[in-house]
């Protein structure tokens, strides 16, 4: 296992955490949140259909995937001050062109833009740095740093609420991008690394490339669990209010429950730090695709009583909030942190990409196997499947 290119200790460290912390809660705000409550209200006020403003914004996030690898590889090769702070003015500039939009065209080409900037500026840029920074001290920074992104709807869904009960849309989406700007441009250009330091020329571990990585089994290997646990975890909870509802919640409970759900997965990183974390890498993986098949499957089987399908969703959340982290950690565990960034843009593309469509993927599943129930079991069965392809990882 590498060391850490950049280990610096002191208020200094802690400042730059908390500062990156910060952004991560601004830039999930509003290049993420804000348009999932925005999107009823974009529909409302434009008469565009609700299901292509939405495909739009999912646009972007499958560009933020491809393009994670490029950033990832700049992040590697410049440091993360320049490519952090561009990631901002171009997010802003995007959040502008959808502001302005005067029909979907140009509305979708705005979140194509922000697709480019969530690659640069979210959880995979984020997590290059604190991996690039800490090396193998990263685990308690990258658990404080998600705890910190966990807020970013807590902050601003109702920021955005108040704002478009004052505003329109579209004035909204300005402020938002205002305030984007504002923030994160002076923030990460002041406590971000411009360069990493040269890695030790010396260094007894093997220096590992994409091109190397990407030829083994065991990337596939993880590939294929992590994509497997991401598509049953978030299908499964995502549809959450339909299956409790299928149950015999009434629709408020229902949505109340959800909410316990996102409040889980703030468990779920505090919990990340008492994995398994010397013992071998698979260990982990292996362990939270596990405690998934059988969250999802009691999800699925149990018939109530209401508080305890509300508790097994909380328990469902605080495994989706570890596997956040079990992912940010694969690549450096199994291969280091030199090039960290290059690699695990190529890494989480797929698994981006399969994030962004598991809220098409549970009710389509539902509707085929005839029950959200069904999909659950389902979903457990595939987590069952990454539990034991996560032992060749």
């Amino acid at each position: 296992m590498s060391q850490p290119v950049r280990a610096d200790a002191g208020p200094s460290t802690r400042l730059r955490l908390a500062a990156l912390s910060i952004g991560q809660v601004v830039s999930w705000g509003i290049l993420y949140y804000a348009m999932i409550v925005a999107a009823p209200e974009v529909a409302r006020e434009t008469g565009w259909p609700l299901v292509a403003i939405t495909a739009a914004f999912s646009a972007g996030l499958v560009v933020s995937a491809l393009a994670g690898v490029v950033a990832g590889r700049l992040l590697d090769q410049r440091g993360p001050r320049v490519v952090m702070t561009v990631g901002s003015a171009v997010g802003a500039s995007g959040l502008v062109v959808v502001a302005l939009a005067p029909n979907l065209i140009v509305f979708a080409s705005g979140w194509l833009v922000c697709g480019l900037a969530q690659a640069a500026v979210l959880y995979q840029a984020a997590f290059t740095v604190i991996t690039r920074r800490y090396g193998e001290r990263r685990h308690t920074p990258l658990t404080v740093l998600t705890l910190a992104g966990g807020f970013a709807s807590t902050v601003f869904a109702p920021i955005v609420a108040v704002l478009l009960t004052a505003l329109d849309w579209r004035s909204t989406f300005l402020v938002l991008a205002a305030v984007l700007a504002a923030i994160t441009i002076p923030l990460h250009w002041a406590t971000l690394e411009r360069s990493w330091p040269q890695a030790d020329e010396h260094h007894p571990h093997p220096e590992h490339t994409v091109s190397s990585v990407i030829r083994t089994r065991r990337f596939w290997m993880l590939e294929i669990t992590m994509i497997a646990l991401t598509v049953a975890l978030f299908s499964a909870t995502l549809a959450a209010v339909p299956l409790y509802m299928e149950k015999g919640l009434t629709f408020e409970f229902a949505a109340l429950a959800l909410g316990l759900i996102g409040a889980g997965q703030v468990v779920g990183r505090v919990l990340f730090l008492v994995l398994p974390h010397g013992t071998r890498p698979w260990v982990p993986v292996a362990l939270v695709c596990a405690l998934a098949a059988i969250t999802l499957a009691l999800l699925a089987v149990v018939p109530g009583p209401p508080w305890l399908l509300v508790l097994i969703g909380v328990v469902a959340g605080a495994v989706r909030g570890a596997q956040t982290l079990v992912q940010a950690s694969a690549v450096a565990d199994r291969w280091g942190t030199r090039n960290y960034g290059s690699i695990n843009g190529a890494f989480a593309a797929p698994i981006t990409i399969a994030a962004a469509l598991t809220p098409a993927i549970g009710p389509a599943v539902a509707a085929g196997a005839g029950s959200f129930a069904a999909m659950a079991a389902i979903m457990a069965g595939l987590a069952s499947v990454a539990a034991f392809t996560a032992r060749a990882t």
